[in-house]
């Protein structure tokens, strides 16, 4: 198995950054106990506070697919419903 990284960028709507930055620190904890999961680290933006940022590593992708099924990702999404106005999500292996 191959080891994934994962970036994904949220930006949350600017009347809305709080309750996106809550419910992304929700994530936290359940997520890194999650089989597969070597590190899950969410970072905001200094200049622009309603862009946020995880940089995940797991052991394999099928772990990761398995993260993203989980129900605790389907209660952010219905959550975070019309807060998020934009998300980019890139799955990267390490080549140096």
């Amino acid at each position: 198995m191959s080891q994934l990284t994962i970036v994904a960028n949220i930006k949350a709507e600017a009347d809305k950054i709080e309750l996106v930055k809550a419910e992304l620190q929700k994530l936290i904890a359940i997520t890194r106990a999650e089989p597969g999961c070597i590190n899950y680290d969410l970072h905001q933006d200094n200049d622009n506070p309603a862009h946020f940022l995880f940089y995940e590593n797991w052991e394999s992708r099928e772990l990761w697919q398995a993260h993203m099924a989980n129900q605790h990702l389907q209660d952010y999404l219905a959550a975070t419903e019309g807060a998020v106005a934009e998300f980019t999500l890139n799955e990267m292996s390490r080549i140096g």
